[in-house]
């Protein structure tokens, strides 16, 4: 509704009642009484107790009443007829008195309500009011923005008495980034870090927030955080889309495609953000064509299509140690990674399960997570063996673990040793 019609409606409804409680009380008020019609009435009065007394007098003279019979009911008439005079008495005064009473109630009251209202109401809330109805938009958008100000206050407060709380430093960074703040939640993400460095939420956003600072470029620093979380968890959203915008960024379209179509598949398929993800797919698709039709078959299956280079390889045994033998389940999950000697996300993995040692591999470009990072790509690799007790390849404090170092492709024989527990 328009302000000026919201406003209008309130002031009607507000007379409308006031009106309506002056109907109540001021017709008794203000009504007339007609003298002559008192003056008859109290004339007919007076005549009934007159027959009535002469009827009371014959009574007694014809022996139906006796002397105290007759005093008493005498008494009787006389003191009904002294009160019908008092109240007919009280009844002259009062129209005088009332009638002025509600003439003054009738210009008081409507003056005193409006004018408590104005002192301690506030006609200022009426336009407000309407002009949040007319625009719902904009006031919850108000609203929404003073409740996460509110919420960063209170996760402040948070972080000054408790410095050591990851979760409250993580919380304050991603609450700066909801509201554009990139330069509190870049320092927010700085302490987090330095107080969980290997948590994949806080590396993501660490990377997001360090690029915004360098316009948005990814190279270098953030591009590292991000390959790193990956490599924790392979399905961080933030690190997946982040990744995949690298990419396209440094024209790798077919890996930028590989990243947003893995992301996508976690996504609720009719939510906006799956449909921009998917968009960006499709575009990186489209400019990966212009590089050739190889880049596109390793799209759908990182697997297919991919021909081992001549001695793309690394064969061995993995091993453990007679001391940490009694330590492995039948059921404990083991993990081979293979990654650049520079490390970053691995170029090969593969998982086994049993507690035979010693267990046979042999890693190729068959097994690597991104079709544009595989094993061939390398003269020299890094091997780490881990066993999980979760079945999660992130690694916990228990897990049991060794490895290798500058391990050239190629090689076969390699001896692989679980030699260590994770701190």
């Amino acid at each position: 509704m328009n302000p000026f019609w919201s406003v209008t409606a309130f002031w009607i409804a507000a007379v409308a009642c006031v009106a309506v409680a002056l109907a109540f009380v001021l017709p008794p008020l203000l009504r007339r009484r007609d003298a002559a019609a008192k003056a008859a009435r109290r004339d007919i009065n007076i005549a009934v107790y007159r027959d009535q007394m002469k009827e009371m007098e014959a009574d007694r003279a014809n022996g139906l009443l006796s002397d105290d019979q007759f005093q008493t009911a005498k008494l009787e008439l006389e003191a009904r007829l002294a009160e019908d005079a008092l109240a007919q008495a009280d009844a002259a005064m009062t129209p005088k008195a009332s009638r002025r009473l509600g003439f003054t109630l009738a210009g008081v009251l409507p003056a005193a309500a409006f004018g408590l209202y104005f002192v301690l109401g506030n006609p200022l809330s009426l336009t407000a009011i309407a002009e949040a109805q007319a625009n719902p938009t904009q006031a919850g958008a108000a609203q929404g923005e003073h409740d996460i100000m509110k919420m960063i206050q209170q996760v402040e407060e948070r972080t000054k008495s408790h410095p050591e709380d990851v979760e409250a430093w993580t919380m304050l960074a991603k609450t700066y980034a909801v509201v554009g703040h990139w330069p509190e939640a870049l320092s927010a993400y700085e302490k987090a870090y330095k107080l969980k460095p290997d948590l994949p939420a806080i590396m993501t956003g660490y990377a997001e927030a360090l690029a915004i600072a360098n316009n948005r470029v990814l190279k270098g620093k953030p591009i590292g955080l991000i390959l790193q979380a990956l490599e924790k968890d392979p399905n961080d959203m933030k690190g997946l889309e982040l990744a995949g915008i690298y990419n396209f960024q440094e024209k790798n379209y077919a890996q930028a495609a590989f990243y947003f179509k893995h992301l996508h598949k976690l996504l609720p398929p009719e939510s906006p953000y799956a449909q921009d993800i998917q968009e960006a797919q499709k575009e990186a698709t489209r400019m990966a064509r212009g590089g050739g039709a190889e880049a596109l078959d390793n799209l759908s299956d990182p697997k297919a299509g991919q021909a081992a280079a001549p001695g793309a390889t690394v064969q061995g045994t993995v091993d453990i140690a007679p001391a940490l033998k009694a330590k492995v389940g039948a059921q404990d999950a083991i993990f081979l990674f293979a990654r650049a000697a520079g490390a970053g996300a691995p170029v090969a993995a593969v998982r086994a399960s049993g507690s035979q040692f010693p267990i046979a591999f042999e890693l190729s470009d068959a097994m690597a997570m991104n079709p544009d990072n595989k094993l061939s790509n390398f003269k020299e690799v890094n091997l780490t063996v881990r066993v999980s007790k979760s079945g999660d390849p992130m690694g916990a404090s228990g897990d049991l673990e060794g490895t290798v170092q500058n391990v050239k492709v190629g090689a076969k024989d390699v001896k692989l040793v679980i030699d260590r527990v994770k701190p």
